[in-house]
């Protein structure tokens, strides 16, 4: 029998995994938002993204959320005319990121609130087993 505080604590355990995973592709967009090639006409950072599946698992016995993978974003990427910058091209053009910094501000909140909201989870989950040992002691 599959015991179910320790199915929660695995699923909250993953939906750690995840949101760390997705806070790490957030934090590299941030950091690159401004970063143009390096070289005449060269492409700059291109926006990641990250997806997740759920998968069930007969261990845990419930459904554990995983990275399905890190793609690029295909969203064009922004120009702008500095004809003296190392990045420009012919027409003094350069290619900026496709990354939204307020966007990426967004989903960094959301994932720190959704890791927070497992690690309670985890929280509940442990003191709920302690409980139980607690009673099974008397």
């Amino acid at each position: 029998m599959i015991d179910p505080l320790q199915s929660a604590l695995r699923i909250a355990g993953s939906g750690l995994d995840v949101q760390s995973a997705r806070m790490r592709v957030v934090s590299e967009n941030i950091a690159n938002a401004s970063s143009t090639g390096s070289t005449l006409g060269a492409d700059p950072y291109a926006r990641k993204t990250i997806s997740f599946q759920n998968e069930m698992s007969r261990a845990a016995g419930a459904p554990l959320l995983r990275v399905r993978g890190i793609d690029v974003d295909q969203k064009p990427f922004r120009v702008e005319l500095n004809p003296g910058h190392p990045a420009a091209d012919e027409k003094g053009y350069v290619k900026l990121p496709n990354v939204d910094v307020l966007v990426e501000l967004a989903d960094l909140r959301e994932t720190n609130r959704s890791y927070q909201a497992n690690l309670q989870a985890v929280r509940q989950s442990r003191e709920l087993i302690t409980m139980t040992l607690d009673l099974l002691k008397a």
